[in-house]
């Protein structure tokens, strides 16, 4: 029932919330730098490009890097470390700069001028509920649709905002009919722009 799985798990189904799913696909098709923050490559290529500009500079700034000039020269120049904080900043910070940079071009990509992009929604995994309370297996099946209005989602997604982005993906399940409420957890969600 949809709005119900408060206890989602309970009996062993294993899967994610729909929305999240897609905020992990948008972060994949948002690209980026691929090594890890915690690694000194990682960690330098984020601040070269939170600083690389002054415009980087200023969204960095609002996105809560709040680090002197100096530090950052010390970091680049290997004469600093970075505190464990510093890092957790860097990321952060660079994670909300590289949606906000991207996020315009998503969503062209993915609206098509009004053609949108086909999603592939797979259900949960039911493999570890005992058998009297599996949900029927030919009932929640993988299912495709057609999402042709983006921007409420890639904004959410930007913003960071879990809320918003659970209330814009529900919109878009809305449209499987009935069942729509199995499709509130996943295994996986798929599209492609």
């Amino acid at each position: 029932m949809p709005g119900r799985n408060i206890q989602f798990g309970l009996y062993g189904a294993r899967g994610t919330k729909g929305s999240h799913a897609v905020a992990q696909k948008l972060d994949q098709l948002a690209g980026g730098i691929v090594t890890p923050v915690t690694e000194k490559r990682g960690f330098l290529a984020r601040v070269r490009y939170l600083t690389r500009s002054g415009r980087q500079k200023e969204a960095a700034h609002r996105a809560g890097l709040d680090v002197k000039p100096r530090t950052i020269k010390a970091w680049l120049s290997g004469k600093g470390k970075p505190s464990k904080k510093s890092v957790e900043a860097v990321d952060r910070a660079y994670r909300e700069v590289r949606r906000a940079n991207v996020a315009r071009h998503l969503k062209e990509r993915l609206n098509r001028e009004g053609r949108g992009t086909r999603v592939e929604i797979h259900p949960l995994d039911q493999s570890g509920v005992p058998q009297p309370r599996k949900r029927d297996i030919p009932t929640v099946e993988y299912r495709h649709l057609n999402v042709r209005r983006w921007d409420n989602i890639v904004d959410a997604w930007e913003a960071g905002d879990e809320g918003a982005l659970d209330d814009a993906w529900i919109d878009v399940i809305e449209d499987l009919g009935s069942q729509w409420g199995q499709y509130e957890y996943v295994t996986n969600v798929g599209f492609s722009a």
